[in-house]
């Protein structure tokens, strides 16, 4: 049972936000912002509206069924209606719980990714590369902009490491459930006997941090400049363009080189070290929420298994939710991605309505 006053609560914020977005006096700067909390409350409004009536409806409708003087038929009538009417609420009850769920306050961002080979030498280094295209494919189907921070390539011609940022809509919000560690299966192509190899790589999702999420003072970072250095030691730079930056009381570094210009691949540094710091700062007050950890889709940590992909079988499975695709290819791609993903959502959502009843 949602309380009365969190329904009208939403009707009233729709009534007042309505006749704020009418004003000619509204700032300019409120007006995207409010617009938009106004169209996400315009889905559930009506919602609410009926809900506030269903128990007038339902008792006129018991008081037509007691009522000994009515016909057979009408009483009849009147019982399918209450069912239905009662089967009707419940899901609009859910439709409300799910509005009224708490949201995560970095749901909105941008994000950053950074993806590392694991286990598996080489061959982590090629499943890195292959994630990496995935999410280029996922991006590209949503209409994300993706740019890439730094890339770290190895021998095979994969990744030790790639980092990128993801611009666009509700980011972080589809994007975060891919922190983990991810393990395929597979037969490497210069494995002569036929034998399956386990290889893994690590995926961090972090949400983009600005200026205002996060202060770091100037006074609390270490700033050191180098020159550049390519494979096999050869210098791509002839001056000091590289950039470690370290933040003193947190301990997170770090370095940037990719760009020819050292004023360049600070403005990168920072733009990294600002959402590591702010996710290190998240996880600390979301460990301390110990209820909110438990209604949660797994632990949001580095060292988590979440999902392997097995080559042989065709198939992806979602370890936190039990949940396997034969649809390899096409998830690597990016066209079953969103099927996996809306089922993660799906669970997270029915974990956090029971920890509310």
């Amino acid at each position: 049972m949602i309380p009365i006053e969190k329904v009208q609560d939403i009707i009233a914020k729709h009534n007042n936000l309505e006749k704020d977005l009418s004003s000619s006096n509204i700032d300019p700067k409120l007006f995207a912002q409010k617009s938009k909390e106004y169209s996400n409350l315009g889905n559930i409004v009506s919602f609410a509206r009926d809900y506030l009536n269903f128990d007038r409806e339902i008792k006129d409708l018991e008081n037509i069924i007691e009522d000994k003087e009515n016909d057979i038929e009408i009483i009849d009538m009147a019982e399918k209606d209450l069912k239905q009417l009662k089967i009707k609420k419940i899901d609009y009850e859910n439709k409300l719980k799910l509005f009224l769920l708490p949201k995560d306050e970095d749901d909105d961002k941008n994000a950053i990714v950074e993806i590392r080979a694991g286990t598996g030498g080489l061959e982590a280094s090629l499943f890195c590369s292959d994630l990496f295209k995935m999410y280029e494919k996922v991006c590209s189907k949503k209409k994300w902009k993706l740019e890439i921070i730094n890339i770290s390539k190895s021998e095979a011609g994969g990744f030790k490491e790639v980092i990128f940022s993801v611009n666009g809509s509700d980011i972080y919000s589809y994007l975060k459930y891919e922190s983990g560690v991810h393990r395929v299966q597979r037969i490497p192509e210069t494995e002569t006997q036929g034998r399956v190899h386990t290889s893994a790589a690590t995926v961090a999702v972090l949400p983009e941090a600005e200026d205002v999420d996060i202060q770091i003072k100037d006074a609390d970072l270490r700033i050191d400049v180098f020159r550049a250095g390519g494979p096999g030691g050869q210098s791509v730079n002839t001056t000091d363009s590289a950039v470690r930056i370290t933040h003193i009381p947190t301990g997170v570094v770090v370095s940037q080189q990719d760009e020819k210009s050292q004023h360049k691949n600070k403005a990168k540094a920072l733009k990294i070290l600002r959402s590591r710091v702010y996710e290190a700062e998240k996880r600390k007050k979301d460990q301390e929420r110990s209820s909110n950890r438990r209604s949660q889709i797994g632990t949001g940590d580095r060292s988590e298994r979440i999902r392997t992909y097995n080559f042989p079988q065709g198939r992806v499975t979602d370890h936190r939710i039990n949940l396997t695709l034969h649809k390899l290819e096409e998830f690597l791609i990016g066209e079953a991605h969103e099927e996996m993903n809306d089922e993660l959502r799906l669970k997270e959502q029915d974990m956090k309505l029971k920890s509310l009843n």
